[in-house]
């Protein structure tokens, strides 16, 4: 690895430094391949061993566990109990599960970070999960009324009475999308609202996807790609790798119809991210925890912010929010950060963003800035791809997000890494990420 050039120091006096020893996920893999027939706490449960395998960390060490996730499975709601319990963790480690979009399993790290800060604890397992090949689906209000109702029942005659209400309309399914209660309104619609508004063409978003699968299939190719554990999938082959990356042709891709906004919106299949399955788990202590124990540390995670805007006009402007105020958190200019790793949701929506980023006029009229934060430079811009073309299991990037800028980091001689997503609910997060000394 090259070494860093060194700069300014983000110690803070009194603060317990809080580090990422290891970092480590599951292959993540279109939906309805093969983690189709597993729980979300299956896949939870084998990136845990995983980090387990990869660390040698004594389970009883780890004093909490954290996981985030998006859409839960109604049987294993603390998901990261029933994944910890499988992965033959302490039945005496406390965990539990947040919720937060996108930014699922960045919650849960820094929930982590806060009660390793607070002196609660010195070791913590944090990670995200998504199923999206197993979704529950409803039944209507109506029915679940009848049917709970009908639980209750306790003569025959009550019973057939209640059968007799039963209409044919009952019958239809609630099911679920990425929409969002506030508005109705699916992010891809959104996605594609916000593309217009900064005048990203169809053009450009096919371009920045294309770059998108090509880097990662490079960064996996290349061996890059280290946070990637396999996992012998039950009744199934071992999973190795990633199997969403699929660079085409731009000219395969204009074939495409628009997703959302039809027939003269941007957004397609090709350009936005698809449904994902998989699972991370980052191992996470004090600075001086991991010393003792032997660990050399991969890095630092330094100050970080959340941030919400109006769900309907700025859904997926987390980034453009959180970068300038996460830098000022830290002291840092856009000029120290080596290493950029932004969740991708749509190319339209990363480009958005760093047309909103590069904008005065949106930081004076929107953001009450004086000026721009600036937008980052591509050469340092998530490089080894992202969620376009890796994919996104809802709960789990998060993870993947911080591992790979530490893993960018170590490889291309840098000190500083930034972090940063947006998530339903027009909600967003950043992070510093710093290079532990070599």
């Amino acid at each position: 690895a090259v070494q860093p050039k060194s700069k300014k120091t983000l110690t803070k006096s009194g603060v317990k430094n809080i580090v990422v020893v290891e970092g480590v996920r599951i292959p993540f893999l279109q939906s309805g391949t093969s983690y189709a027939d597993l729980m979300p706490h299956d896949l939870a449960r084998a990136a845990l061993q995983g980090l387990l395998n990869r660390t040698s960390v004594p389970r009883d060490v780890v004093d909490y566990i954290v996981y985030g996730t998006v859409i839960q499975e109604v049987k294993t709601s603390n998901v990261a109990r029933e994944a910890a319990l499988g992965a033959g963790f302490s039945d005496k480690t406390p965990a539990h599960t947040v919720t937060m979009a996108c930014i699922s399993s960045n919650q849960a790290m820094t929930t982590g970070v806060g009660m390793i800060a607070a002196g609660q604890c010195d070791v913590v397992v944090a990670g995200g999960v998504e199923l999206m090949s197993d979704v529950p689906i409803r039944h209507s209000r109506k029915m679940r009324k009848t049917m709970l109702t009908l639980n209750r029942a306790k003569t025959l005659g009550q019973k057939l009475s209640l059968i007799s209400k039963i209409r044919p309309d009952y019958f239809a399914p609630e099911l679920p999308a990425v929409a969002e209660f506030s508005t109705s309104e699916t992010m891809g619609h959104s996605a594609d609202r916000l593309a217009a508004a900064f005048a990203v063409s169809r053009l450009e978003q096919d371009e920045y996807a294309l770059r998108s699968h090509t880097l990662a299939k490079k960064a996996q190719d290349g061996g890059l790609l280290l946070d990637v554990v396999p996992f012998k999938v039950p009744g199934r082959d071992t999973v190795t790798k990633d199997n969403g990356i699929r660079p085409s042709s731009m000219e395969q891709m204009g074939k495409l119809k628009p997703a959302f906004v039809k027939p003269y919106g941007t957004v397609t299949a090709a350009n936005s991210s698809f449904l994902t399955d998989g699972a991370s788990a980052v191992l996470l202590m004090s600075e001086e925890k991991a010393l003792a124990m032997g660990y050399k540390p991969k890095a630092y995670l330094r100050d970080f912010v959340y941030v919400s805007q109006d769900p309907k006009d700025q859904l997926l402007l987390g980034p453009t929010y959180a970068t300038p105020k996460v830098l000022e958190k830290a002291g840092l200019t856009m000029a120290d950060i080596d290493v950029f790793e932004f969740h991708e949701a749509f190319a339209g929506q990363i480009l958005a963003n760093l047309k909103a980023m590069d904008s005065d006029w949106f930081a004076q009229n929107y953001m009450g800035r004086k000026s721009k934060v600036g937008a980052p430079p591509l050469e340092k811009f998530n490089s080894w791809g992202g969620s376009l073309s890796l994919g996104h299991p809802f709960g789990a990037t998060g993870c993947r997000l911080v591992i790979t800028a530490a893993h960018r980091l170590k490889k291309e001689g840098g000190q500083y890494g930034l972090v940063a997503a947006c998530a339903a609910g027009g909600q967003g997060h950043a992070m510093i990420v710093e290079l532990y000394p070599q």
